[in-house]
C-alpha cells in the first residue's frame, strides 16, 4: 500500500490532522463504525467527563482496529461527532497527543450533534483504515 499526505497549509499539522491522505495499492479497507465511551456490554461510561469519554472512545477503537489486526496509523479517515464542541477542544491535547503518538496522520470532520445513541454520550469516533 502508498499512502500520499496531500497538505497544501501547515495549519493543520498543531491539530493532529492532514487535509488529504490519496492511497493506493491498498489489499484491506476497514469501514469501522462509531466507537464512544461504552464497557464490553455497551453501557456508557463517564457521564459528563469529556477527558474521560474521549480516552474510553479511542481505546475501544484501538481494540476494533488490533481485532483487524491493524492500529492507529492505518487510519486515513476519523470523523469526530460531539454534543458539546467547546468542551472537545477543550480537551483536544489528548486526542492529538494519542493520535500523534501512535503516528495517525487522518483528514476527517468534526461535527457537532444534539445527541448520540445514549444521551450520556458526549463523543465518538468514527474510522476508516486501509492495510
Amino acid at each position: 500500500m502508498e499512502r500520499k499526505v496531500i497538505n497544501p497549509w501547515k495549519w493543520q499539522d498543531e491539530f493532529a490532522f492532514v487535509q488529504a491522505n490519496e492511497v493506493r495499492g491498498e489489499q484491506r479497507t476497514l469501514i469501522c463504525a462509531g466507537q464512544a465511551a461504552v464497557d464490553a456490554d455497551g453501557r456508557p461510561q463517564h457521564a459528563g467527563d469529556m477527558r474521560a469519554q474521549i480516552n474510553l472512545a479511542l481505546d475501544n477503537l484501538e481494540t476494533v482496529l488490533r481485532a483487524a489486526g491493524m492500529n492507529l496509523s492505518n487510519v486515513v479517515r476519523l470523523n469526530y461527532y460531539t454534543t458539546d464542541v467547546d468542551s472537545f477542544f477543550q480537551n483536544y491535547d489528548v486526542v492529538a497527543g494519542r493520535l500523534l503518538g501512535a503516528g495517525c496522520q487522518s483528514a476527517g470532520s468534526l461535527i457537532g450533534v444534539a445527541r448520540l445513541a445514549f444521551p450520556e454520550l458526549l463523543v465518538e469516533f468514527e474510522a476508516t483504515a486501509v492495510a
